[in-house]
């Protein structure tokens, strides 16, 4: 796949001392989506305003496209469209209005057609003369989003996309985000809804204190650091595990019903087998067997507390 954004020994410290970012280094693939995960304060809306061109950084490097963000600002600039969190948009203004309007920021020649296509994908056509006040909060994100696509970016940019918004509008977002990944754009948001990065992302980078802690595919991510756990169901309850099966390193529920077993999923042997025999052998009677596997916010949970 060919990279899009570049991102190098990038490093921002604000005035005052704050650093925001600390050396962060990332390859964005043309076409895929890639969600950044991480608690408030963490560093993902820095990291997206210096690409953007919003902030300035105070060390490193970025190219988009191939062009140096500050030595070719127009050329990186036009290939990015980006939605922020806040619904910054005038009251009175028309979409349609609103459309043209950053279309022509650009330097774009007016093109109706593409326009007029854009607000039907979105389901805004039928609103498209309606003054901004009028529409709802979710009416008002999606014009956001067909605002920073009026100019065809190559890389869309969504912060917090799907902030207060309800369950069923979430997933009809989820719906045109893939289309648009489709259609080739490049896509790169930020989410407190971990099920979000679950559902629609490629790759989940996570960055806490202002450093990306890792960036991987979604499902390597899974396998490699998701926990799988054996949960076996016992005919009576014991009080102790047993000497003999302390190097297994189980888990006793509190009332003495269930063995917790965790192992690991890409291991040759899960040791699963030996674990049942040395029950056998200690005469631990099983009743029944379940397995579960931890999801994406678990390991999320996990890795930012392993920061602190």
């Amino acid at each position: 796949m060919t990279t899009i954004i570049s991102i190098a020994n990038l490093c921002k410290t604000y005035e005052g001392g704050h650093q925001a970012l600390k050396q962060v280094n990332l390859d964005i693939q043309e076409g895929e989506i890639l969600a950044l995960l991480g608690p408030n304060g963490a560093g993902k809306t820095t990291m997206i305003s210096v690409i953007c061109g919003l902030v300035s950084p105070t060390s490193g490097t970025v190219t988009v496209g191939g062009f140096d963000i500050i030595e070719n600002y127009r050329q990186t600039r036009s290939q990015i469209g980006l939605v922020p969190q806040e619904l910054t948009l005038a009251a009175f203004d028309r979409v349609w209005d609103t459309l043209c309007f950053s279309r022509g920021l650009f330097g774009k020649r007016p093109d109706n057609a593409y326009l007029e296509q854009l607000l039907k994908d979105l389901s805004l056509w039928d609103k498209r003369n309606n003054e901004l006040r009028t529409l709802s909060g979710g009416m008002r994100r999606r014009v956001l989003i067909a605002k920073a696509l009026s100019h065809q970016p190559k890389i869309l940019f969504l912060d917090e996309p799907t902030a207060g918004v309800d369950v069923e509008l979430r997933k009809d977002m989820w719906r045109i985000v893939n289309r648009l990944r489709d259609s080739g754009v490049t896509i790169i948001l930020t989410t407190h809804y971990i099920e979000e990065a679950e559902q629609i992302a490629d790759r989940v980078g996570v960055i806490n204190h202002g450093e990306l802690l890792l960036v991987d595919d979604k499902v390597n991510l899974m396998q490699e650091l998701g926990r799988k756990q054996l949960i076996i169901e016992l005919k009576e309850p014991i009080n102790n595990i047993p000497e003999s099966m302390a190097s297994y390193a189980l888990e006793l529920s509190d009332d003495g019903h269930e063995l917790i077993f965790t192992y690991d999923t890409q291991g040759k042997n899960t040791g699963i087998t030996a674990l049942l025999q040395s029950m056998h052998a200690a005469g631990i009677s099983m009743k029944d067997l379940n397995t579960t596997q931890s999801s994406l916010q678990d390991i999320f949970v996990n890795l930012v507390q392993a920061q602190r």
